[in-house]
């Protein structure tokens, strides 16, 4: 760390230890008054708000932005005896992050990661893990994990062979990184009921060997097969997951973060009603929340929703805010079930699942949208998008125009002239950016092979014909697919060039610095409604910003730093 990083974080150390003192009273030492609590001095402060794009002082009182401009400016009339002064001695500043779609506490249990297979590079590695996990548990008890991607093992697919051997006891289940796929052993499939007549269940595969027999593979829908006989997660561990995951994205710099639910089609709706009430909202009156959260709720559930917000408003508080509704329309790449109008390369009768009827959807639509929902739909192959666009049309055609802000996640692969499309009722196109492994650096490698290299680089993570066709782009993770990192989604998104490559994919889909930024502040705000309090740092707004160790704003631009100085909620330090 350069010298003038390592004394600000030492300046920070003591602000911890001085001015912020424990989480629940940083503030309730000093008197309330005219005067700002603190005041960021001498700071590279990139608002996100266009109407002032830089500034280098900052007033924060009663964890809002008070005044912000030059130091002078700042400080007449808002300097007190009491107030704290932070010189950041140049550091950048940015807004907090929003991760625009994460599985927030599918994420949080998967730190804990049962059997952790993120980045396995082989079969024997595969097995040896799984191995690992089952050796000392007892007999009858169920072994979870994940993340798993078999296109680092050349593209075979695991399956029950692989673990029958070492697991003749225990039940297994292992998703895919996605969350669209996953593998069983044979004993979790006799549980679930799964055999040879078992028939596929509608937007979903039971892959079966040459002779007809279940595989293991489950895709899709397939996977509630087995996932309505697991073992519930006992709620406490819900709780303790929620607080492992908001530590997990403040350290990234994330302060706010969109919870689309479960990440797979046709999940069990209640899941998420639960999470809401036995989790967020548990953890909210005892006072624990340390993150904003947006959520969105199962689109089934949309006369629920709309009660729960006419009920409450849209806001909880401001920790919990309520976004509106989810659907699929299809599955995804790397399972092999994102919806195509082209078939996959080798697989002259597969061109995708579509999980939902169209005319379920559009009702479900419909009648969400009338009463004042946000939708938002996944969809990634280039198919399923014209659909939802088409879907749009009609749904404005009947409802009429309104503020509605619609949410198509991920947006993966776009037909010729869909890009366009997007900014005729301003959407929001939810993208993925970040790899680690997966996403946009890793479907460079792998898109070729699933649907041909032709195909790939006029469809894939077009960004840059997004925003040229009037879309708003909004950055998340898709955490736990991906992990949480806002700055190494910024500079894929600059670079777009993979490890080991020369040069970039698709380098006319570039973004600049500027627009990368929007995408993780001010965009993914307005992309949930939450613009007008989070997002950029403006006057009235929450003080949620980090202190990134660039110590100016070319030092920022030409590199990229890997990690967050600091984060703050609310003007107080939330990491380290």
């Amino acid at each position: 760390m350069p010298a003038q990083s390592a004394l600000l974080a030492a300046a920070i150390a003591i602000a911890t230890a001085t001015f912020l003192l424990p989480p629940d009273s940083r503030l309730s030492w000093m008197p309330r008054s005219r005067f700002a609590d603190m005041i960021l001095a001498n700071a590279t402060i990139y608002t996100a708000d266009p109407a002032r794009p830089f500034a280098d002082a900052m007033a924060v009182r009663a964890g809002r932005v008070l005044r912000i401009g030059t130091y002078d400016s700042v400080k007449v009339g808002l300097k007190g005896r009491h107030t704290y002064e932070l010189n950041l001695s140049g550091n950048v500043v940015l807004p907090g992050f929003i991760d625009s779609h994460v599985h927030f506490i599918e994420g949080g249990l998967q730190v804990l990661a049962r059997v952790p297979l993120r980045g396995i590079r082989s079969k024997d590695d595969f097995i040896s893990k799984v191995q690992g996990a089952v050796r000392d548990k007892p007999s009858g008890q169920w072994i979870l994990g994940g993340g798993w991607n078999n296109d680092f093992w050349g593209g075979d697919f695991p399956t029950a062979a692989w673990l029958d051997d070492i697991s003749p006891d225990n039940p297994i289940w292992l998703s895919r990184m996605d969350g669209h796929m996953g593998v069983a052993n044979s004993l979790a499939m006799k549980i679930a009921g799964i055999n040879k007549s078992t028939n596929d269940p509608v937007g979903g595969t039971i892959m079966r060997t040459p002779d007809g027999e279940p595989s293991g593979l489950l895709v899709d829908t397939a996977m509630n097969l087995v996932f309505d006989v697991i073992q519930e997660v006992a709620i406490q561990e819900r709780r303790e997951a929620l607080v492992r995951a908001s530590k997990h994205a403040l350290n990234r710099g994330v302060t706010t973060v969109v919870d689309v639910g479960s990440y797979f089609p046709g999940s069990p709706t209640e899941k998420t009603w639960q999470d809401f009430s036995d989790v967020y909202k548990w953890t909210h009156s005892v006072e624990k929340m340390i993150i904003r959260v947006c959520l969105f709720f199962p689109m089934p559930t949309w006369a629920r929703v709309s009660d729960l917000i006419t009920e409450n408003g849209r806001s909880l508080s401001q920790w919990i805010h309520l976004g509106g509704v989810k659907a699929f329309l299809d599955g995804s790449l790397g399972s092999s079930s994102a919806l195509f109008y082209e078939p996959y390369e080798g697989e002259t009768d597969n061109c995708g699942l579509q999980v939902i009827d169209m005319d379920n959807l559009l009702n479900a639509t419909l009648e969400s949208d009338k009463l004042g929902l946000q939708i938002a739909v996944h969809a990634i192959g280039d198919k399923a998008n014209d659909m939802l666009l088409d879907l749009l049309d009609k749904v404005v055609d009947l409802n009429g125009m309104r503020d509605r802000r619609f949410r198509i996640e991920h947006a993966q692969h776009l037909a010729p002239g869909a890009a366009n499309r997007f900014g005729k009722h301003d959407t929001t196109a939810s993208v993925q950016v970040s790899y680690s492994p997966d996403h946009l650096l890793d479907d460079a490698n792998s898109a070729a092979k699933k649907i041909g290299t032709e195909r790939a680089e006029r469809s894939s993570y077009t960004f840059q014909s997004l925003l040229a066709g009037g879309a708003r782009l909004a950055f998340g993770s898709d955490w736990p697919v991906s992990d949480i990192n806002p700055l190494q989604a910024i500079r894929t998104a600059m670079s777009r060039k993979p490890p080991g490559w020369e040069v970039p994919w698709i380098p006319a889909e570039r973004l600049s610095l500027d627009d990368s930024l929007k995408a993780h502040t001010i965009s993914a705000a307005y992309a949930c409604f939450l613009d007008h309090i989070v997002g950029s740092l403006s006057e009235g707004k929450y003080a949620d910003f980090v202190v990134l160790p660039s110590t100016s704003w070319d030092e920022f631009s030409n590199d990229v730093p890997e990690q967050v100085l600091a984060t703050y909620v609310s003007g107080k330090l939330a990491y380290p």
